[in-house]
């Protein structure tokens, strides 16, 4: 229920499809577990199939739709812009919804190079509009805890980063060639799709990367042509004609951090068995941390401060009111999911929107993160490490 005398944010939404769903419900929920400083009301989503997006608008509870996202971002009624749809609009939408005085809420990748991130940046920050990027792990509560440990220095100087995301959807040659397997729509394939998360909750986690070294794989180099709409993942028909595949299935790659850690970083949608399989570890002078989006209300954690006989990895289950986030929602030990990262994510650029509250990431987060996927790229033609501070 919209609160009484409450300011309301009026939100335009571009996509419909998987981030859609999942941003749609973020928008849903986020008043009912959340004292926002404004009520969101989802006013208007886009997208160009009319019956697809009338049915999504039914569906989500969005108020009204439109099929022209420039219609959509010319009304007086839209006060800020969440774009989901695939990697190769976001530029556009972005500009057009900046100069438009409009806040931007970005899915990730940011843009297709660092070159246009950086000038998406640019334009919202001479415009002054709130930005966001949808790293949404960062607010997971036991994400959030892991962060606090770090800052608190209970794991010392750290020394190693290792960073895996797995998913095996891609591992039948004959799933279609959807929008995510093309470099003119997508940008990449498993690297700026997953390592891109694996970038950022590093820099969030332990701080910046200073170089890196990289090496990729495309395992299956053609594929059936899409018939029908999959919203860029597996799904929809086949036809018997094919497509080739532009992008990477798997990226590795090896880092350098600028407080002296070493990194190790593995993105592939090639790995059979494993579903969505996002981990960290990280490992310090005073001990280690791990984390899994498997298990994500779940982190393992090592003192070596620890009485011998009682030493080991103790699961902490993030589920607490103590701990960030998890108090909103349920009773200690009943656990959370992948969708409420979203929820959470939302409220934060709702306080930020509305107050002025401090708020990461934003676009920066966004062109940092595309500066170490560009600096892996080049790292791979050259078949040599590359200072990220050289893209």
């Amino acid at each position: 229920m919209v609160g009484v005398n409450k300011k309301k944010i009026n939100v335009g939404m571009v996509g419909y499809k998987f981030m859609g769903k999942a941003h749609s419900h973020a928008y849903k929920d986020v008043g009912m577990f959340f004292d926002t400083a404004a009520d969101v009301v989802m006013k208007a989503i886009c997208g160009r199939d009319e019956n697809g997006v009338k049915e999504a608008a039914d569906k989500f509870g969005w108020e009204s739709y439109e099929t022209d996202w420039r219609k959509m971002i010319a009304r007086e009624d839209i006060d800020f812009v969440d774009i989901n749809a695939p990697s190769d609009a976001h530029k556009e939408i972005t500009l057009a919804a900046i100069a438009a005085g409009k806040h931007v809420f970005c899915e990730k990748p940011l843009a297709l190079n660092l070159a246009d991130g950086r000038e998406m940046l640019a334009a919202a920050e001479k415009a002054g509009v709130k930005h966001a990027i949808c790293f949404n792990y960062r607010f997971l509560p036991a994400v959030q805890l892991a962060k606090q440990i770090i800052d608190e220095g209970r794991l010392g100087e750290i020394h190693h980063y290792r960073a895996t995301y797995l998913q095996d959807w891609l591992v039948d040659p004959n799933t279609p060639l959807a929008w995510r397997l093309k470099k003119e729509v997508a940008g990449s394939g498993a690297h700026g799709d997953i390592n891109a998360h694996s970038i950022d909750l590093a820099r969030f986690l332990i701080g910046e990367f200073d170089r890196v070294v990289g090496h990729n794989r495309t395992f299956v180099k053609e594929r059936p042509l899409l018939t029908g709409s999959a919203g860029g993942l597996s799904g929809g028909g086949a036809s018997t004609e094919k497509g080739e595949v532009t992008v990477d299935d798997a990226t590795g790659f090896l880092a350098d951090f600028k407080n002296g850690a070493m990194g190790m970083f593995v993105a592939s949608r090639f790995a059979a068995g494993r579903k969505n399989h996002n981990t960290f570890e990280i490992h310090g002078s005073k001990g280690t941390i791990r984390w899994d989006l498997e298990k994500l209300n779940e982190l393992e954690v090592y003192f070596r401060e620890d009485e011998p006989n009682l030493a080991g990895f103790r699961r902490i289950l993030a589920t607490e009111p103590s701990h960030k986030y998890a108090g909103n929602w349920w009773p200690t030990g009943h656990i959370i999911g992948y969708e409420h990262a979203f929820v959470h994510i939302v409220y934060e650029f709702i306080q930020h929107m509305t107050t002025d509250s401090p708020f990461t990431p934003t676009f920066l987060d966004g062109v940092k993160c595309q500066e170490v996927l560009e600096a892996v790229d080049l790292s791979i033609e050259r078949g040599a490490w590359v200072s990220v501070d050289e893209v």
